[in-house]
C-alpha cells in the first residue's frame, strides 16, 4: 500500500509553536520574578512548597511549573520538581552565574512592542511606532541594560581581557564606548593595575557603571565621559578602545564615521576591540548570531548584524590597518583592529 504524501499530511506544529512562543518568554519572566527556581533549590520541591514559599495559589504553582518542565527548565519526579543543571547554574538567584536579571531587560516594554507591527516595518524599513527612538538621548531603558546585563557580559569581558594579555600590566589609557554596564572596561582595570579607564556613555547609565566600578575596587582608575559617542570629543593616546555591543545600532555610513573617529584617538599601535554578533557569510548561521538582525530590525532604523567581510570593510576604510576575527563560545565574537 501506497504512503500518502504531499501538503495535508504536513504537520503544523512548528507554526502553532512559534505563535505561541510568547507563552516560553512570559513563562519564564514569572518564574523568576516569583523565584521558583530559587525556592526549588532550597528543597521547596513540591507544589504545595512551592506555592507557600513564592506566595501563589497551587493552581498557578502547578500550571507553571509543568509547563517548565515541558519547556525544559524544570524535571519532575512523580510530584516533585527540581532543577535542570543551566537552572541550577543560571536561574538560582544564589548562583554566582546567576542571570535572571536579563530578564527584566529583555521584556522591557519598548523590545517587546518593537517586534509588534514587524510586517509594517518590513514593509518601510524602519520602525513607524515603537522602537525607533532606542538610540535617543538619555533613554531610560539603557539603564535597565547597564543594571540588568552585567551578568551575562562578563565572559566575554574576561575573554577580550585574555585575548589583549591585560594581566601583563602595561600602561594602558583605555575608552570604553557607549559603556553600559562599564563591566569591560572594569575587567581590564581589574587584571591590569595600570589601566586608566575612561567610559563614555549617558550620565544616567555612567552611574550604573561608576557603581560597579567602585564594587571591583577600581574607581580611582575608572573616569567618566558623560555625553554621545558621535557628539563628545573622546580625547586622544588611548592604547586600547573599546566598542562592545554597540556598531550593530547603525548603518554603515555612520560606523564608518564613528570609527575614522576612533581611529584618530588610538595611540599609534593602538587597538580596537569590537565585540559583535556576527554570523557567517550566509548571515543565517550560527543562528544565535544571525537572528540578530531582527532585533535590530525591530528597534533601530538602521542596524543590523553584519559578517565578518562588511566590518572588515568598513574598519580598512577607516584606517585600520588589519582586523582578525575571534570566534568566542556563545553568540558573539570579537574583531582586534590594529591602527
Amino acid at each position: 500500500m501506497a504512503t500518502q504524501t504531499g501538503p495535508s499530511y504536513l504537520n503544523p506544529s512548528r507554526i502553532f509553536d512559534t505563535l505561541n512562543a510568547y507563552q516560553r518568554t512570559m513563562a519564564l519572566k514569572a518564574a523568576i520574578e516569583l523565584d521558583i527556581f530559587s525556592a526549588i533549590a532550597e528543597g521547596a520541591d513540591s507544589v504545595a512548597a512551592i506555592a507557600e514559599r513564592c506566595q501563589a495559589t497551587l493552581r498557578g504553582i502547578r500550571i507553571l511549573c509543568d509547563y517548565l518542565v515541558i519547556i525544559g527548565f524544570l524535571a519532575k519526579q512523580g510530584e516533585n520538581y527540581a532543577l535542570t543543571p543551566e537552572s541550577a547554574m543560571f536561574l538560582d538567584r544564589r548562583s554566582p552565574a546567576f542571570l535572571g536579571s536579563m530578564a527584566r531587560f529583555l521584556t522591557l516594554p519598548e523590545i517587546l512592542e518593537s517586534q509588534k507591527n514587524l510586517a509594517e516595518i518590513v514593509r518601510y524599513g524602519h520602525p513607524t511606532q515603537h522602537g525607533g527612538d532606542v538610540l535617543e538621548t538619555e533613554n531610560r531603558m539603557w539603564v535597565e541594560f547597564a543594571r540588568s546585563m552585567a551578568g551575562i557580559q562578563r565572559p566575554y569581558a574576561e575573554a577580550i581581557a585574555g585575548i589583549l594579555d591585560a594581566k601583563a600590566g602595561q600602561k594602558w589609557k583605555v575608552l570604553d564606548i557607549a559603556a553600559g554596564h562599564g563591566i569591560f572596561g572594569v575587567t581590564i582595570a581589574k587584571e591590569n593595575p595600570n589601566a586608566e579607564i575612561f567610559a563614555l556613555d549617558w550620565p544616567s547609565v555612567l552611574a550604573v557603571a561608576e557603581e560597579n566600578a567602585r564594587a571591583a575596587g577600581v574607581s580611582s582608575r575608572f573616569h567618566k565621559i558623560p555625553g554621545s559617542a558621535f557628539q563628545q570629543e573622546f580625547g586622544s593616546g588611548y592604547d586600547i578602545v573599546l566598542l562592545t555591543g554597540f556598531l550593530h545600532h547603525f548603518d554603515p555610513p555612520a560606523i564608518g564615521k564613528l570609527l575614522r573617529k576612533v581611529n584618530a584617538a588610538l595611540a599609534q599601535n593602538g587597538r580596537a576591540v569590537t565585540l559583535e554578533f556576527i554570523p557567517n557569510e550566509d548571515r543565517v548561521s550560527p543562528p544565535e548570531s544571525a537572528s540578530f538582525s531582527m532585533t535590530m530590525l525591530g528597534a533601530t532604523p538602521a542596524g543590523d548584524a553584519y559578517p565578518f567581510s562588511e566590518f572588515n570593510g568598513m574598519f580598512q576604510a577607516a584606517g585600520f590597518s588589519s582586523n582578525e576575527l575571534r570566534r568566542l563560545p556563545g553568540p558573539e565574537s570579537v574583531i582586534v583592529s590594529r591602527k
